[in-house]
Formats: structure tokens, sequence, C-alpha cells
């Protein structure tokens, strides 16, 4: 039997189609919880739902989309508490919702080494640079003063030390001469949202292996192609969206 069979074998149980659940944290506008969400309302991603959002930030953006989503949303309030005591409250919340894959999107908290055993290896973040070149924050700014001609987008499982763990994808963005912190922003950021879905999608799969400080991928059976395929439709859709803004994706990614 083949790897795609026994996947579909496996999200059953007791004939009910079982999905794995996310819990996205969040701080701020959450456009990959957004994105996300897309994917899964399209039908990109499968076998996977938002589970609850949690927010350390009561007027977090994210917030409004989890409610205009009908998705559970939590606000855990992180002032004058312990790192650890802040943790484990988001860990209650985490665990009441069974959730099997922690997702960091825009989460301006560094987590705890209780945290990360209690979810060891299913804690993913992106990171806007090539780590584990310009880590922590503003990583655009860093590549432009720095003066590298790409830049991009890495997504990785989260280690006991900020933006080291392992990296599951990279995707890189070249830097133009006249690009500013923010300009480059948004051209990474197209692609941040195209990104990260795919990832989980691969964690959903079983698709990665942790070897040491490697993530091996598998992409047989055609995987990748199957997933390209399936993409398009949020492609077209983020086309759409960013065109409306007044932001061509032709123009801002070209």
């Amino acid at each position: 039997m083949n790897k795609s069979k026994i996947l579909d074998l496996q999200v059953f149980i007791g004939g009910i189609l079982k999905k794995n659940t996310l819990g996205v944290l969040a701080s701020g506008r959450g456009s990959n919880f957004q994105s996300l969400i897309d994917h899964i309302r399209l039908g990109v991603l499968k076998n996977v739902r938002c589970g609850v959002l949690i927010c350390n930030n009561k007027d977090a953006c994210a917030l409004k989309i989890a409610e205009k989503s009908e998705i559970e949303r939590k606000f855990v309030d992180h002032r004058n508490k312990e790192r650890v005591v802040f943790d484990s409250e988001v860990v209650d919340v985490l665990k009441d919702y069974d959730v099997n894959l922690v997702v960091l999107s825009g989460f301006m908290r560094i987590i705890s080494p209780y945290f990360i055993d209690e979810y060891k290896n299913r804690i993913m973040n992106i990171h806007p640079a090539l780590l584990p070149s310009f880590p922590g924050l503003h990583a655009q700014k860093q590549a432009i003063e720095y003066g590298v001609k790409v830049s991009g987008v890495t997504v990785h499982y989260v280690d006991k030390v900020v933006d080291v763990g392992p990296i599951i994808l990279q995707k890189p963005v070249i830097i133009k001469e006249d690009d500013t912190e923010d300009i480059l922003s948004e051209r990474i950021l197209v692609f941040e949202h195209r990104l990260y879905p795919k990832a989980i999608q691969l964690h959903v799969d079983g698709r990665l292996k942790i070897e040491g400080r490697k993530v091996k991928v598998d992409y047989s059976d055609h995987w990748e192609e199957r997933w390209k395929k399936r993409q398009k439709v949020y492609v077209e859709y983020q086309k759409q969206l960013w065109a409306e803004q007044g932001k061509p994706l032709d123009k801002s990614i070209g």
C-alpha cells in the first residue's frame, strides 16, 4: 500500500474523519493566521482545522479574524507573570482543545523550555529571513542594512533557543536596490502566506523527519506536484485579494 493510501486510512477512526487540530498563537495582525484559514476554506490544506487562537494582546487584529471566521479565541494576559506561569496557562488551553500542532503567527513572546517540552517537535514558527542569517526582530531591516542580495522566508520547528530550531522549508526572495524595509517586508509576506501552509501539510501528512539539526522532507508519490496543483487555488485568490488592495502581485513580487 502506498503512503497516500496509508495516510487516508490514518485519518479515519471509527469511520469518522479525524482532523489535526492547530493551535495558533498570535500577538498582532495575524496575517499568516488568515492565510491558514483561507487555505483550509479553499480546500488546499487537508485534514486540518484551526481549533483555537490564543493572543496575549487583547487588541490584536488576529482576535477579530478568529471571530469573523467563527474560530474559538482566547486572550491570555502575560503581564506581571513569570514566563513559565504564562506558558502553563497557554498549554492548558491548547490541551483543552486537543491541539496537535502549535503554530506561531507573529507571537511576540519567547517560549519557555517547559512549553517546548510539552509540544516537542510540534511547534512551528515562520521568520522573514533565511535563517540562520538575521534572527530576531526587524530581519528585513537587518538584511537591507547588511547589504545582502537575497533574503527570504524560513519555516522551522521551535527549539529552546530563539530562531535556531530545525529548518523545514525556505524560500529565497531577491532584494532590490531601492527596497525599503516596508517594501521588502511586503514582498516576503506574499511567500510567507504560501510557505507556512505547505510546511504544516507536510507535518500533518507525516512527511517530515528530524535528524539532529536536519529536517528530511519526503516528497515521494508526487506529493509536491499534488500540493502545487491544490495551492494554485489559493495563489489565484491571493492575487485577487492584493489587487483589490491596490497592490498587484506581478508588481509587488516581480
